[in-house]
């Protein structure tokens, strides 16, 4: 009885948590502008905390003043939308990490080059495209709300479906190594929770029902691969949670790991196909020469 009280009270805390924080996130991206800058310079921050304390205890010890630095300036491009400055940022931060080694860094020298500059990307540039999608508009949409909807209930559903398929019906490890109580039986109940959620998302917006479906693919896939990234550098710094922020749910990184590559190709994805058909023209003009 006391271990099956335990088990309600930590589901009720984690649901909890969960509401609390999604409540916040979705009213800053529904008001926009720099309400949702505000709250995404705010997880990077403490993503970006936990990430160097994971770093850290394998050995390695990234820069956190480079990060944040480099992930300022980022999200100063990605508020005034100018795209074309985010190589030139990306590669005075690449100096900056260099530099910083030089003269203030300490061993393992490259290692941990290299694990700042990965995390000025992995922990800031990713999810700061979240604004870009947040702000595409064209004649046929006023802006990307409706697509940033898309998306968090695709993610929320791939979750969903992957623990309760994978609980019920799960027999064959997806990646034992990494992620042992994952299987494949869950992965496609999360891919199926999530297609199913994005085409009927899609349908308040009028999207039309195979680039709902396309979309539900690319973000339960991206979802389960970014989970599975973030379980990856957890084990191998013999870290099991990325902090104890929030209750019930461990680190920021471990509640906002299935979104860290889902945004990006997923502005991509609009901006290209939806948004500009440019790429969509190009591709069918080609397929239509091969025959």
């Amino acid at each position: 009885m006391a271990d099956e009280s335990k088990g309600l009270n930590k589901n009720a805390t984690r649901m909890l948590t969960g509401f609390i924080m999604g409540t916040i996130v979705m009213s800053c991206i529904i008001y926009g502008k720099l309400a949702i800058l505000v709250m995404v310079l705010t997880i990077i921050f403490l993503a970006t905390k936990e990430y160097v304390k994971i770093l850290e205890h394998k050995g390695f010890y990234p820069s956190f003043k480079v990060m944040l630095f480099a992930e300022l300036l980022l999200a100063w491009v990605a508020y005034v939308q100018r795209f074309d400055l985010v190589a030139v940022v990306l590669s005075f931060c690449a100096i900056c990490s260099f530099m910083w080694v030089l003269f203030c860094g300490r061993q393992p020298y490259i290692a941990n080059v290299a694990t700042t500059l990965l995390g000025m990307v992995y922990c800031g540039w990713f999810p700061l495209h979240l604004i870009f999608l947040r702000n595409l508009h064209c004649e046929r949409f006023d802006s990307g709300l409706g697509f940033v909807v898309l998306m968090f209930t695709a993610i929320l559903l791939t979750d969903i479906g992957c623990y309760y398929i994978g609980t019920k019906f799960g027999k064959h490890k997806l990646a034992p190594v990494i992620s042992p109580n994952k299987t494949i039986e869950g992965s496609l109940g999360g891919v199926f929770f999530a297609v199913i959620g994005a085409v009927i998302v899609g349908q308040f917006f009028a999207l039309e029902w195979y680039l709902a479906v396309l979309a539900g693919l690319l973000c339960t896939a991206f979802a389960q691969i970014g989970d599975l990234s973030e379980s990856l550098i957890k084990r191998d710094a013999g870290v099991k949670d990325s902090g104890h922020s929030l209750p019930g749910h461990g680190g920021f990184l471990d509640r906002t790991d299935s979104f860290i590559f889902t945004i990006p190709m997923m502005y991509y994805f609009c901006y290209y196909f939806i948004f500009s058909n440019n790429l969509l023209t190009d591709i069918v003009r080609f397929v239509r020469g091969l025959f």
